[in-house]
Parts: C-alpha cells; sequence; structure tokens
C-alpha cells in the first residue's frame, strides 16, 4: 500500500499494519491515505469480513508534527487525517484495534470508532491535544464521555495526561487488556470469531448501534474538523510546535 502502512489479508480478515516503528509509527498524510483506501476499498469487498488496524511494537505516535508545523496560515490545512477519520466512522463492518506501546492523540481518538480494542495493559494512551495547543478530533468530544463517563473524559481531553491500556479498559474504551505479547494473537481470535459469523446481520447489528448518534457524531466531527484546522494555524500552536522541532534538532 505504502512505505509505511502493510496489507495482510487471511480468513476474511484485513490486516492493516502500520510500519514506521523508528518514529513509533507516526503518521504522515501517505499512511493516511492508505489507511483511507483500505477501509474503502474493503467496504465493498464482499470477501473481507472484518479488519484490523496494527501496528508493532507501538500503536502510533500520533500525526508526524513536522507536518503540524509545516502548515502555512494562508493554505488550508491538507485533509488526510480528517478523511481517514471519516472513513473509519462510516465503515459498516467490524474493525479491531490491536494496541501496543504508544497510542496518541489520534491513535486513541481512532479506538473510538473501533468496534472491539484489544489494548496492552501497559500501553500508554494519551489526548495532548490542549498541550499541543490543538483541540479534539474524531468526534472525541462527544464519543469519549459517552465511553468513560464526563469525568475522564474531561480531564483526559482537558489536561493531556497519558493513561495505561489497564486503566483503559476499566474506563470501557478497550474491550481487552491482556499482556503485551499476547494482544496480536487476542485481536486475531476476536476478529476470527466476528468474521465467522453471517456479514449481513453483523453490519446491520453495527448500523443500528451507531444509528441514534449518527447526526449528531457527523455534526460534531465537522465542527472539530473547523476547529482544529484554525487551531493549528494559530501562532501559539506554531510556537509549540517549533520548540519541539528545535529541541529534537
Amino acid at each position: 500500500m505504502t512505505e509505511h502502512l502493510h496489507k495482510n489479508f487471511e480468513g476474511g480478515v484485513l490486516t492493516l499494519r502500520l510500519t514506521r516503528p523508528e518514529k513509533k509509527n507516526a503518521l504522515t498524510r501517505a499512511m493516511y491515505d492508505g489507511l483511507a483506501q483500505g477501509l474503502h476499498v474493503a467496504a465493498t469487498h464482499d470477501e473481507t469480513r472484518v479488519v484490523i488496524i496494527a501496528g508493532g511494537a507501538d500503536f502510533t505516535a500520533g500525526n508526524d508534527l513536522a507536518d503540524f508545523a509545516a502548515v502555512e496560515a494562508d493554505k488550508p490545512r491538507p485533509g488526510a487525517a480528517f478523511e481517514f477519520l471519516e472513513q473509519i466512522r462510516a465503515f459498516p463492518k467490524p474493525v479491531v484495534a490491536a494496541v501496543r506501546g504508544v497510542a496518541v492523540g489520534i491513535g486513541t481518538t481512532m479506538l473510538l470508532h473501533c468496534d472491539a480494542v484489544v489494548v496492552a495493559k501497559q500501553a500508554r494512551l494519551q489526548m495532548p491535544f490542549s498541550r499541543l495547543a490543538l483541540v479534539p478530533e474524531g468526534g472525541s468530544s462527544l464519543l469519549l464521555a459517552q465511553r468513560v463517563g464526563t469525568a475522564l473524559a474531561n480531564w483526559w481531553l482537558m489536561s493531556g495526561e497519558a493513561f495505561s491500556g489497564e486503566e483503559a479498559m476499566r474506563a470501557g474504551l478497550a474491550l481487552r487488556a491482556v499482556e503485551d505479547a499476547q494482544v496480536e494473537a487476542e485481536a486475531v481470535a476476536i476478529a476470527g470469531q466476528l468474521a465467522g459469523l453471517p456479514p449481513g446481520a453483523l453490519a446491520e447489528t453495527k448500523r443500528l448501534l451507531r444509528a441514534p448518534m449518527r447526526e449528531a457524531l457527523e455534526a460534531v466531527m465537522a465542527e472539530e474538523r473547523v476547529a482544529f484546522s484554525q487551531q493549528l494555524r494559530s501562532p501559539e500552536a506554531q510556537a509549540v510546535f517549533a520548540a519541539f522541532l528545535a529541541r529534537k534538532k
């Protein structure tokens, strides 16, 4: 698919694997495009019953900050990340996430659109938007509170504080928290179980589960996209990115 995104299809299960380990799978535009394309094709491919999104030692460190720093104030924000989020929001088949290592920013918010999340107990999840002078995305300003409760959602989104995979499971963000070495096998087992069920009934069940929130979620994601794009070009956000890149150098 791309240099840093590989796919594998077996037994009705499509695995989309992030493969940029030297950057903890930080997401580039090409990787977002590959994920979106993979979901777009799988949505209408009859033999694909379930999709797994996985990384390696790390799930993803989130968006590559060099891309954020390169945004020019007089140009619109490239929409690769938002297009991927739209694809996963509307994807009609089950999605399973296998989370190890770090899951930062969109690496955590995308989990809100997955149907089963398997996380390593010691994984480190974080939505550090406020620390980057940004705002929530992926519908997280609506979905997170529904999933984990208002108190935790407020704190995780406003403070940007990290939390463990075990905490994510206890809060309801993940289905299962297992040892790091067991994450992949557990995700494959769950995907295989779902792939063996009648696909029409499974898709209709997912549609019904999502239907009550569909219009509200679409509206929230559209509003988040505007706010995120505006904040991304703000002086305070660009100052944060410049300071980060200076430290790296």
